[in-house]
């Protein structure tokens, strides 16, 4: 191994390197291209994310504010049904569901003389669909006609001391997360809510509350229940759809890390080489980088068309099959079969661990460490001023006899 050749090996390491940021960025932007083209077709056909109000109970009043007087409903017996659905479109996943929702609310008159209570209940969008919609106030069904944005407001009289019951139920769908809020209300009494969901990755939203009972069913779902007996500042409740590894992201994040995963294997193989005497030309470093690029190349584009775990793996085993097969005819199998296990260890366990958050870097470090403590006990013995001498040291001949 020669000065200039390790200049030439190091250049073609750069020169791949500026390739792999130029496929991670374009990455980036087509995964931002996509999401700003598909999210608002996406929310425009499944819904924003949803929030439903606590209805608004009130009855005139002149000396209170706005002329209303706000009451709280005597009991709320709510129930929510929550099914998973992501939709995939381009490089991005997108985190819809539909909503099952009833609710169940007793008003009662808290003054000592006939008054006529007003509810309004605030829809949690204008810009969704709301399907078998029904809203019954004291076994009368809603004339309203009002826009999903405007609520849906009605009216009953109710003698001292009477309640009246409030019956809400419709199916919608939405994306991103679900919530109920209490809107002004100071203080909630005699609330439950229960909540069953399809799927087991359980996630609140920050500033919501968490449930008071929670037990896994056996379709592998969860029934959780909020129960607020008499609470002052109840926290809204909420519900986050279970997070979907999106192929954009993940193929920018793999190709613009792969650097780090070439730098170890050609460390590699230019020290295995010393060790086993192989003798490797740049020019099939710059084949090798080939090789190893080929495989975020590919995984790129394929993820577009299959799932990512699949793009993955076809990806994987045409790079392992290009480097392997052309270190199996330029040096043998021995070399060959080394050099298969550090790609295999280095570019793709490396880009696996990007399927998980949070784990890549300790990937990395370990398989650094590693790599490490083997090459320092495989070279531990030899004279590297020797491997590297630009230039053989000649051999002076003994002198010629005298004549």
């Amino acid at each position: 191994m020669t000065i200039k050749r390790l200049i030439a090996i190091v250049f073609i390491l750069l020169c791949t390197t500026a390739a792999w940021v130029i496929l991670g960025a374009s990455l980036q932007f087509r995964t931002e291209t996509s999401s700003n083209a598909q999210g608002h077709a996406v929310a425009g056909v499944w819904g924003p994310p949803m929030t439903q109000q606590h209805p608004v109970v009130y009855y005139l009043s002149p000396g209170s504010p706005n002329g209303r007087h706000l009451i709280q409903p005597e009991e709320s017996a709510v129930k929510v049904a929550l099914k998973y659905e992501p939709k995939k479109r381009g490089l991005l996943w997108y985190r819809t569901y539909l909503v099952d929702f009833t609710g169940d609310y007793t008003i009662k008159n808290p003054t000592l003389i006939t008054q006529t209570i007003y509810v309004k209940f605030q829809l949690p969008s204008d810009a969704a669909s709301y399907n078998q919609f029904s809203f019954v106030l004291n076994g009368k069904p809603s004339t309203d006609e009002s826009k999903a944005g405007d609520g849906i407001t009605e009216a009953v009289t109710l003698d001292p001391g009477a309640t009246a019951r409030l019956a809400i139920g419709y199916q919608t769908r939405g994306t991103d997360n679900w919530g109920y809020a209490f809107g002004n209300a100071t203080r909630i009494r005699n609330f439950h809510l229960g909540m069953i969901t399809d799927f087991g990755q359980i996630n609140f939203p920050a500033g919501t509350g968490s449930p008071t009972d929670r037990k896994p069913l056996s379709e592998g779902g969860r029934q959780l229940e909020w129960s607020y007996p008499d609470v002052v500042g109840a926290q809204p409740i909420g519900m986050d759809m279970p997070n979907v590894l999106n192929p954009g992201p993940v193929a920018s994040r793999i190709s613009f890390f792969a650097p780090v995963s070439l730098l170890f294997f050609f460390a590699v193989l230019l020290i295995m080489t010393v060790v086993m005497g192989v003798n490797l030309h740049p020019v099939n470093y710059f084949f090798l980088a080939s090789g190893l690029f080929a495989f975020q190349l590919l995984f790129a584009y394929l993820v577009d068309l299959i799932p990512l775990t699949a793009a993955f793996v076809i990806a994987a085993l045409v790079s392992l099959g290009l480097v392997s097969g052309y270190l199996f005819l330029a040096t043998g199998r021995n070399f060959a079969r080394l050099a298969t296990v550090a790609q295999f260890a280095y570019m793709v366990l490396f880009s696996y661990s990007f399927f998980f958050d949070g784990l890549t870097g300790l990937t990395i470090t370990i398989g650094a460490i590693i790599t490490l403590a083997i090459l320092m006990v495989s070279t531990a013995k030899i004279n590297w001023g020797a491997k590297f001498s630009s230039r053989a040291h000649s051999v002076m001949p003994p002198p010629m006899p005298a004549a």
